[in-house]
């Protein structure tokens, strides 16, 4: 069944990006000129974003300085019939750079891990139609779902994550929206050099009830490199809020199977409930990425995975022997500006020889818009580890950042 809809959604021009990239620019710019006697809707923008990182571990690796400066600048056509396109550049330069990149392989071995290499690439070019609440998109493209938790863009990198394929939605009522798209490329945040071809198919719908939006799918995903690893993902979840005199109550349940490679199946499992009351929003959740016997643990390759399970990033691959992570947050406003505190206690799904303590994290966030158009922030993020066996160690994270949106 997955092969024959990768046949049916298959688009041709995909496996060739230079050729794909080349034609939506060459169909951009022939609706620019088709409809130059009509700019109204035509709109450059862009953004750039200048970030000091630090990491210190305790490990043989030296800490990490890292002071980046990422541009991107961004061009979208008028309407016309229902066509536009969008072209887009990126790129992100090194101005400190005592840090380590292992997957593009920048100074690997040397320095603790910060996930921004200097790059320069094409980070959108799509052609979209849209009408009657169809859209398609196709191209490269940012595509998110769902929160990011299983497909994202990493927007907190400096080379964000985009995609090759086609994402088709129709939304025929209020209530009701559909997805059915495919990537044959993953345009990740390492750069071009660990870009991975693809054959992924994503299947999302969603329904707003009287208790909240309930969403079903699966994500049938493939890495096109004749090896067999297939993770084919399937489930379902629940998230919404209710007014209870000044309290606003939120609620979110999720719950999700994984079979990878026809030899294991893993179990997902998340819960999570909050309040918001003068201004304070605090939640308590719960999320399980299962392990099958200590074997394989449930991935999420296409997330945001930096917006989940600590800052510290110690979690970017579950763990064979799985994760269990509960934790508290709690977020406001302060002297014009937004923070964010947040605990979390790590412990692993299945215990390896009696150990199960994956550790503990701590992070800490503020930000607050310096002008119309510019927005600073801080961050930190202190890991503690646990048990010996499972390797971790000690880290500590810092950012400082300011970026300008036009």
């Amino acid at each position: 069944m997955k092969c024959l809809l990768i046949e049916m959604l298959r688009p041709t021009i995909c496996h060739r990006p230079s050729v794909l990239i080349t034609a939506l620019t060459v169909a951009m710019m022939s609706s620019i000129t088709s409809a130059a006697d009509k700019q109204s809707d035509a709109n450059f923008y862009g953004d750039f974003r200048l970030r000091y990182e630090s990491v210190s571990q305790d490990n043989l690796l030296r800490d990490a300085d890292a002071l980046t400066l990422r541009a991107r600048l961004g061009y979208i056509t008028e309407t016309v019939n229902g066509f536009s396109a969008v072209i887009e550049g990126e790129a992100t330069v090194e101005l400190i750079d005592d840090f380590s990149v292992p997957p593009a392989g920048v100074r690997t071995g040397q320095y603790s891990v910060v996930a921004d290499p200097e790059s320069e690439e094409i980070d959108q070019a799509y052609v979209q139609y849209a009408a009657k609440g169809f859209t398609v998109k196709a191209g490269r493209q940012v595509f998110t779902l769902d929160g990011h938790r299983f497909v994202g863009h990493v927007g907190w990198r400096q080379d964000r994550q985009t995609f090759d394929g086609v994402v088709v939605n129709y939304k025929p009522s209020d209530k009701l929206t559909l997805n059915a798209s495919y990537i044959a490329k993953r345009k990740r945040i390492f750069a071009d050099e660990a870009d991975l071809d693809s054959e992924d198919i994503i299947l999302n719908t969603s329904y707003r009830t009287s208790f909240g939006k309930l969403t079903g799918y699966a994500y049938l995903l493939e890495v096109d490199n004749g090896l067999p690893n297939s993770l084919d993902t399937y489930g379902i979840s629940l998230s919404g809020s209710k007014t209870a005199g000044d309290t606003t109550l939120l609620y979110t349940a999720e719950l999700a199977t994984q079979e990878t490679n026809d030899l294991f199946d893993t179990e997902y499992l998340f819960l999570e409930g909050g309040a918001v009351l003068n201004g304070i929003t605090a939640k308590l959740g719960y999320e399980l990425l299962g392990s099958d016997n200590g074997q394989k643990g449930f991935d999420t390759p296409l997330a945001t995975l930096h917006k989940f399970n600590g800052w510290a990033d110690q979690f970017l691959v579950t763990p064979n022997a799985g994760l269990e992570d509960i934790y508290l947050s709690v977020a406001g406003k302060l002297a014009g500006g937004r923070w964010l505190a947040t605990v979390h206690k790590f412990s692993a799904d299945e215990s390896i020889n009696g150990a199960d303590d994956l550790g503990d994290e701590v992070n800490v966030q503020y930000s607050r818009k310096i002008s119309e158009k510019i927005v600073g922030g801080a961050k930190l993020a202190a890991y503690s580890a646990g048990n010996t066996v499972f390797g971790k160690v000690d880290t500590d994270k810092f950012w400082l950042w300011a970026s300008l949106k036009f």
